[in-house]
């Protein structure tokens, strides 16, 4: 069995389109007002239109039961990083050497907290 798909709830999909394709690079698949996919390698990441804004978008979402956090592979993750930074995207933990591997951890647009590692890396 494979995973094929993962949804993210959204509070504003033009708002979120925008972050995943033009900040985080995503290729988009194609793209609606309550539905979007993006096509990575493996899985399919797809935006949903929730059925309103998170109320602690302040702060992100961490270990709540029910949540699930995306993880994406880059090649360079200290460049992703800066992109990232220089973009104003929170981050909630820069690049370090965790559980074997380099992870950073961004907030998207309604605080959902995004693992990125870098690919190939082993610490």
């Amino acid at each position: 069995m494979r995973i094929n798909y993962l949804i993210v709830f959204v509070s504003d999909m033009q708002r979120s389109v925008a972050f995943y394709r033009d900040v985080m690079g995503l290729p988009l698949k194609f793209d609606s007002p309550e539905w979007t996919e993006f096509e990575t390698e493996g899985v399919i990441l797809a935006l949903h239109v929730s059925d309103g804004p998170n109320p602690e978008t302040d702060r992100p979402q961490e270990h709540r039961a029910g949540q699930c956090h995306p993880g994406f592979g880059v090649t360079d993750l200290d460049e992703f990083h800066e992109r990232m930074v220089a973009k104003n995207v929170p981050c909630i933990q820069p690049p370090k050497d965790a559980f074997g591997a380099r992870i950073a951890r961004y907030a998207d647009p309604d605080g959902l907290a995004i693992a990125v590692s870098q690919q190939g890396s082993a610490g």
